[in-house]
């Protein structure tokens, strides 16, 4: 089921993206905002599996599709100066939620069951979506003629222009054509098998290596608490030493950790680890939708961004499952946390390799 949702959050961010170009972010907040809790409350009543899956793996996952590109993708539009700084501050939430909702979760399934816990947490999610839903606007333009953004827009970005069809479909061909685009379409494939394999595997690894699982899951509690703290830290970093070069120096630690995991053998070295890369990943994870924004524009952000987290679904669907056969065949996770990382390095190497591609011309 977390496997059909993962790739139906990105498959759909594709056209989610576009539509939320066309019509407006408010709007696909909005949509996003409904679909989630339509899903979430359909899921606490199904009674079947099939009936979870389409619940749960594909109607919850669409909601969060939407509420995925919006939140990611509107914040560059609004900053050029600190970008980074302004990406990192709006993600670091993400860090916050993995260190207290897992065991938020774990009280209310013991005192709810797990459909009780799972409508209260869906509540107060739809709760937060509203507010953010009512503040938000679709441009530095929506705000008015009166508020000058010109400190931040120097190069004259005001979204005043009708919506043409036409020069927008033609504009977002060209992009998604182009070898810069394929370069960092495939490069986050890689960077991001990493990611995957180390949370869907790691508490596993934690209980083969003796340490007992629940070392596993302090370690995840500790990724997110460092990767919510990074993303603000990295972020404002990077927009004072060049927002791709933080991005790809953090790629390569993130593989340079999945390879030295499998070499921990104690609890203090699995520790280590989840500090290492959840410095990564956070300063990696805030500069997403930045890097997107300075490599091909921001006539198109949300688009662009949809377009390019494809590649989440196929590092999201196919790295845990390789990394389970591995485990499987060998009895061990340590070829698995190899290759990982060593396909991670590749896809930083594709990564750099995008930057030196021209930018793509309608």
């Amino acid at each position: 089921i977390f496997s059909l949702q993962t790739g139906v959050v990105y498959v759909a961010a594709a056209a989610l993206g576009i539509a939320a170009d066309r019509y407006g972010v408010r709007r696909m907040l909005a949509f996003g905002t409904v679909t989630f809790l339509a899903g979430a409350v359909l899921t606490v009543l199904v009674r079947s599996f099939p009936a979870l899956l389409f619940a749960y793996g594909i109607l919850t996952a669409i909601g969060l599709s939407a509420i995925y590109v919006v939140s990611y993708a509107t914040v560059p539009r609004w900053f050029e100066r600190r970008r980074g700084l302004a990406t990192g501050l709006a993600t670091s939430g993400l860090g916050v939620g993995m260190l207290v909702i897992p065991p938020a979760a774990e009280v209310l399934i013991r005192m709810l069951d797990w459909r009780g816990a799972l409508l209260v947490i869906a509540v107060c999610a739809t709760v937060g979506l509203i507010v953010a839903t009512l503040l938000i606007r679709d441009s530095p333009a929506a705000i008015g003629p009166e508020t000058d953004l010109s400190a931040e827009f120097p190069d004259g970005y005001t979204e005043t222009e009708p919506f043409d069809r036409a020069a927008y479909r033609a504009e977002l061909w060209a992009i998604a054509t182009s070898r810069r685009f394929l370069f960092v379409f495939a490069g986050w494939i890689g960077v991001y098998a990493t990611m995957y394999v180390v949370f869907v595997h790691l508490v596993a690894h934690a209980g083969e290596l003796g340490v007992g699982e629940r070392a596993g899951v302090i370690a995840l509690a500790v990724i997110g608490v460092t990767t919510g703290l990074a993303r603000i830290v990295v972020g404002w970093l990077s927009d004072r030493v060049g927002r791709f070069r933080t991005f790809l120096a953090c790629s390569i630690a993130m593989a340079a950790a999945t390879l030295a995991l499998a070499a921990v053998d104690s609890l203090v070295g699995l520790l280590a680890f989840a500090v290492a890369f959840g410095v990564a990943y956070g300063g990696n994870g805030a500069l997403l939708s930045p890097l997107t924004a300075d490599l091909f524009g921001r006539g198109n952000p949300n688009a662009v961004f949809g377009l390019v987290s494809l590649s989440f679904a196929v590092s999201g669907v196919s790295a845990p499952w390789g990394a389970g056969v591995i485990y499987d065949l060998q009895g061990t996770y340590t070829p698995a946390f190899l290759l990982a990382g060593a396909v991670g390095l590749v896809g930083s190497g594709l990564v750099w390799l995008s930057g030196m591609q021209p930018a793509a011309t309608r």
